[in-house]
């Protein structure tokens, strides 16, 4: 578990970003077997006011069963690699109005698919100390070849010589997405888990959830 102040300049936020790097966990893998609660966790920007939301879903019936929301001025630019510190502080005022502990958190946003190895996913799940996945419907870096068409096909994504993801099929013949561990995961679980979270759209349905909830200004 970790704790920083968020109001930082980009320079410092590189660096942070830089130095927790090396604290995700990459080796252990998520017990999906054991998992009752997943979260999912998005944020938007209207207006200059950043709003968050997390769905909590029951597993593996994917019933909602808690959402909660939050809302602040944006307090940081809009910086490529830096969206944590634009929707960190958000996403944690409203995950201290949940009242159920989730077992895993499904984010819209990379993991350690991220230049310094910290997208949205890995710097909150090391300030929460739990399981977390990124699932990112752009590309964001790295190479890879187009996977199959069929639905749980995927290749990884290869930055600087290292894997740091995957692009996944979730449904037949539809843009995949990228998947890639946030903390206390492993790319083979948390590859898996999506998959099982995603029974009939694009996206995970926690994040489906999450995302119209976010967007509901």
């Amino acid at each position: 578990m970790i704790s920083h102040k968020w109001e930082l300049s980009p320079k410092e936020a590189i660096a942070l970003q830089k130095q927790l790097a090396s604290q995700v966990d990459t080796q252990t893998p998520l017990d999906i077997e054991s998992v009752r609660i997943v979260a999912g966790v998005d944020c938007s920007v209207k207006n200059n006011i950043s709003r968050a939301a997390i769905v909590l879903m029951r597993y593996p019936d994917l019933t909602i069963i808690e959402t909660v929301t939050a809302q602040i001025p944006t307090p940081f630019p809009y910086i490529t690699g830096l969206l944590s510190f634009r929707e960190g502080s958000v996403i944690l005022d409203a995950h201290a109005k949940l009242t159920h502990k989730p077992d895993v958190y499904l984010f819209d946003g990379m993991g350690i698919m991220h230049p310094r190895r910290l997208g949205i996913a890995a710097h909150i799940g090391l300030w929460l100390d739990a399981p977390t996945i990124g699932c990112g419907k752009t590309h964001l870096l790295g190479t890879y070849n187009t996977p199959a068409e069929t639905k749980g096909n995927y290749e990884y994504v290869i930055d600087r010589g290292e894997t740091i993801g995957v692009i996944l099929r979730t449904r037949n013949k539809v843009k995949p997405i990228y998947v890639s561990i946030g903390h206390k995961s492993t790319l083979k679980t948390a590859t898996e888990f999506v998959l099982r979270c995603t029974p009939k759209y694009r996206l995970p349905e926690p994040i489906r959830a999450a995302h119209n909830l976010a967007g509901q200004f």
